[in-house]
């Protein structure tokens, strides 16, 4: 199916009704990425209280908050599920450590545009191997340059259909479906954190501030993200075939 066409299929549909048609149509072909945030366990409740086939997969970038180990623990305990694990090349990280240093990310965009490649974005690409459709927690109320994503769209760089499910939930929507339906979470999200990735790089966010003000909060770019969404410098917008 080519954009337009799963759009009008999926159009209309609640999260969940979103869901069950990707796994009708694509089953383990599809590819969910959790990083263990609430709006991720939200879809992993979903997929994973459904029965679903649709594959659900992390990134362990290795420098994770002890309290996300925790909360995948506690996921894998409740609901019984596989959550597949995708690392790092030990040899990626370990010329980048040698040739740069454990903290050289905080020493200029590129470093730490270098080091979420080498953590994230490679490992992304493997977990995305055979796959046709990639499903994502975004939201539009996460940041301004969300705000026109459609609910559909297509990753050129890698050539997959990604779908965001709940991409019209509020925070508040959130949070209360979690409590409602007893799914973990991680309790950083209750301390000022909001988005949260690695533990060098996520700060508690003031009251008033961006929603993930708390990522690299050290970089003036108007714009932050790890290079997940990105294709040429930009986060993806193609709506075409």
């Amino acid at each position: 199916m080519n954009v337009q066409e799963l759009t009008e299929t999926l159009i209309g549909k609640d999260s969940l009704g979103i869901l069950k048609t990707i796994d009708s149509k694509y089953g383990s072909e599809a590819v969910f990425t959790s990083s263990f945030g609430l709006e991720d366990q939200i879809i992993t409740h979903l997929i994973f209280s459904q029965g679903l086939n649709i594959r659900v997969v992390t990134l362990d970038t290795g420098r994770l908050f002890k309290e996300t180990y925790e909360v995948q623990q506690r996921t894998l305990d409740q609901y019984g599920k596989k959550i597949e694990v995708f690392f790092p090349d030990p040899k990626d990280l370990e010329r980048y450590l040698t040739e740069k240093g454990p903290n050289a990310f905080y020493q200029s965009i590129e470093l730490r545009k270098e080091c979420c490649h080498i953590r994230k974005v490679l490992p992304l690409n493997r977990a995305l191997v055979g796959a046709k459709l990639w499903i994502t927690g975004i939201r539009k109320e996460q940041s301004g340059n969300r705000n026109d994503m459609p609910l559909v769209e297509i990753d050129s760089a890698k050539e997959i259909l990604k779908v965001h499910p709940i991409l019209q939930w509020s925070w508040e929507d959130c949070l209360s479906f979690a409590k409602e339906n007893k799914i973990p979470y991680n309790p950083l999200h209750e301390e000022g954190y909001p988005s949260i990735g690695c533990a060098p790089c996520t700060r508690a966010i003031e009251p008033g501030e961006d929603f993930r003000a708390g990522r690299w909060w050290w970089e003036n770019e108007d714009t932050k993200e790890c290079g997940l969404h990105w294709v040429d410098g930009k986060l993806t917008r193609k709506k075409g075939n």
